[in-house]
């Protein structure tokens, strides 16, 4: 089986990834191969049904715009 090498990740995405392998019992390898395997397999419309659908899930409940609540937020 082929291997892939990534240069230069950052020390942060690294302690991210390690602390994603911890959660689901799986080595740095393992999870960085599981993220990887799993992302080639969603085809962008894929990705469109599902985001459809989970928009469809809310029915016709309205979100207010999380702009104007940072903004808010960082005037403080």
């Amino acid at each position: 089986m082929p291997n892939i090498l990534i240069r230069d990740v950052s020390q942060k995405t690294i302690d991210q990834l390690k602390a994603r392998a911890k959660e689901h019992n799986r080595s740095l390898p393992g999870e960085i191969k599981h993220l990887v395997e799993e992302t080639v397999k969603t085809s962008m419309e894929e990705a469109r049904q599902r985001a459809r659908k989970i928009r469809t899930s809310f029915g016709k409940k309205t979100f207010s715009d999380s702009v104007v609540l940072i903004r808010e937020d960082r005037s403080r």
